[in-house]
């Protein structure tokens, strides 16, 4: 079994993910879509929740190994970053989707300098653009961002466009289509429903769910 695909069955065991292509679920942007994914409940089991971190540790190591600072989004991809900045003995910062509207106004949290070769540590990443907003943050507090690092995307076209317009580099440890392959394979999804799955994050704000 691959990396990816292991990742999704464990994504899948605990429930992080879930597969409803006949009841779909209704994103905040109004989508249909057949899944749902919720990756903070993984950080309730804990022998899972290791072996992401391990997995996010080994990704961050082969592909980024020069990476001075992780940042971790608010709030999803604070603990993740966290984690693997403990195992990296790297130092660590989290990021806002916009300022504090107290105290100081932080839109970042904790100790950096300018310059610092900076890896974003997100817990998935569908559209890309709340994603992107926080490379924007980094770059104008002078942070070098050297990419992102996510559990779970989608693999949305846009996602890819809006990443490569920005000049990001990303990796995920899985996606959408390991998922659906891991589902058939499993027996969860039949295979006849696969291409109908697939066809969704092809075109998901036209996609109605199965007739």
């Amino acid at each position: 079994m691959t990396n990816e695909k292991a990742v999704a069955e464990k994504l899948l065991q605990v429930n992080a993910v879930r597969l409803n292509p006949q009841q779909p679920f209704t994103w905040a942007s109004g989508w249909k879509s057949p899944i749902y994914c919720d990756n903070r409940k993984v950080l309730g089991f804990p022998y899972v929740r290791d072996f992401i971190k391990s997995e996010l540790c080994n990704v961050i190591f082969e592909q980024f190994p020069d990476a001075e600072l992780l940042a971790g989004v608010a709030t999803a991809g604070i603990a993740w970053g966290a984690m693997a900045a403990d195992q990296l003995k790297l130092p660590y910062i989290y990021v806002r989707p916009k300022p504090k509207d107290h105290g100081l106004g932080n839109q970042i949290e904790g100790f950096y300098q300018p310059g610092q070769k900076t890896l974003i540590i997100e817990d998935l990443i569908s559209t890309g653009k709340s994603s992107l907003q926080v490379v924007d943050v980094a770059r104008e507090a002078g942070l070098d961002v050297v990419g992102m690092v996510s559990i779970f995307t989608y693999g949305f076209r846009q996602a890819e466009e809006a990443f490569a317009e920005k000049g990001v580099k990303y990796a995920s440890l899985t996606n959408y289509e390991n998922l659906i392959s891991l589902a058939v394979e499993k027996g969860t999804v039949s295979p006849d429903l696969q291409n109908t799955l697939l066809n969704w994050r092809r075109d998901p704000s036209n996609w109605k769910g199965i007739e």
